[in-house]
């Protein structure tokens, strides 16, 4: 099948399976490998994007599904010219990060959060993130990296984007 896909802002023709995943889409069709495969049953998280402005596991969703919509990657986040997003300066100055499985799923589920809540408080946060699983931090620097760019959005807001 022909789908098209809006991925990044960047409008997309892909033909692919009718079984095939997104996040099969995204990274061999596309070559947008960011999308982590963790545990392949939705649980884990690695793998989310943002699907037509709400976060979705793209290891259970059918790229057929989202033909015609808009997916955020964690490719989409930096700037063209690489400048990092602030939730990603925040990750590394926070120590929200080491192997790197879960953090592009982490990412995209903060990214998310910041969008709808731009003040959210520990508890939320920690609620938000909490389909998300990361076997080396602790949670700790996730929480504390999604608390700090909240509170640079806060304080830049022309930067928030």
């Amino acid at each position: 099948m022909k789908i098209t896909l809006t991925v990044n802002g960047e409008r997309h023709r892909v033909d692919v399976e009718p079984r095939r995943t997104l996040s099969d889409a995204l990274r061999e069709d596309l070559g947008l490998t960011g999308t982590h495969v963790g545990c392949e049953h939705g649980v884990c998280g690695a793998c989310t994007v943002i699907v037509d402005g709400l976060p979705a596991r793209a290891c259970l969703m059918l790229a057929v599904q989202a033909d015609g919509g808009s997916v955020d990657t964690v490719e989409g986040l930096a700037d063209d010219d690489g400048t990092l997003h602030p939730l990603q300066e925040a990750f590394s100055r926070c120590h929200g990060l080491q192997c790197g499985a879960c953090t592009p799923g982490m990412l995209m589920t903060a990214a998310h959060l910041l969008d709808t809540e731009p003040d959210p408080d520990r508890a939320t946060i920690r609620a938000e993130m909490s389909g998300n699983i990361c076997r080396c931090t602790g949670y700790l620097g996730i929480v504390d990296a999604v608390a700090d760019a909240a509170a640079h959005r806060r304080a830049r807001p022309e930067e928030a984007s």
